[in-house]
């Protein structure tokens, strides 16, 4: 029986202090866990259906096989991880700018850590997500199929100031040269549909979709949503 709350890990970072931490719930005794930035909740395993959405949604709109797919944003590892499930997925790369966090999965300690490191399609890159994708991609390099973004909390509300720029007409479309022809671009929002972003996002690629994910929220008693946008490369 462990503690009602447990410290994994606590590290400094570049973006504030970050802290894993595992509580048992006191109804049912099933292990939760959690990361905080400073005092913001960043995320917690109670709530992964829309994290795991943004990979059903993203790799269904996603055509052909052996697919060359790009995570942004590791965290507690579930969407990398339902990526991982669809078998036309062949290479599945999971960028993050925290070292402490791929260390986390590397030890295993999340769980579905073991599912994706011991998985040889997967490979935890460490990296400024935002920096990688202003750039060309290098001579030779093959385009990604997907790639499936959850950094921020939305397109108005990101983490650090830096990531502001990729919700632009300018930054998307530097996005979407790392893209194969036909490729998806899929991302979480914590927000509601933005009907700004939507316009920002129609202008640069095609079928522009914001789906809404409703799930179950325990600690309300209510149902919550988030918003997952699905666009494909012009």
């Amino acid at each position: 029986m462990i503690a009602r709350f447990e410290e994994l890990d606590y590290q400094e970072t570049r973006m504030g202090e970050l802290t894993l931490r595992r509580r048992a719930d006191p109804e049912t005794g099933e292990q939760i866990y959690e990361v905080k930035l400073k005092d913001e909740y960043l995320m917690s395993s109670l709530f992964t259906v829309a994290e795991e959405e943004l990979a059903t949604l993203g790799l269904a709109a996603a055509h052909g096989t052996d697919l060359n797919v790009l995570v942004g944003g590791l965290g507690l590892g579930y969407t990398a991880a339902t990526a991982l499930t669809d078998n036309r997925v062949g290479r599945l790369v999971v960028i993050d700018a925290l070292p402490a966090v791929i260390g986390w999965h590397e030890r295993e300690l999340l769980p579905v850590s073991a599912q994706l490191v011991r998985d040889p399609r997967t490979s935890l890159v460490h990296d400024d997500f935002f920096a990688v994708v202003r750039q060309a991609p290098e001579p030779g390099t093959k385009p990604y199929d997907a790639i499936l973004l959850d950094v921020d909390h939305s397109p108005t509300f990101t983490l650090d100031p830096s990531h502001a720029d990729l919700y632009t007409t300018a930054g998307l479309t530097s996005l979407a040269r790392h893209l194969a022809e036909g490729g998806v671009f899929a991302l979480w929002s914590d927000d509601p549909p933005d009907a700004g972003f939507m316009a920002t996002l129609s202008s640069v690629f095609d079928g522009a979709t914001a789906h809404v994910v409703d799930f179950a929220n325990r600690l309300t008693g209510g149902t919550s949503s988030n918003t997952v946008y699905v666009a494909t490369r012009r």
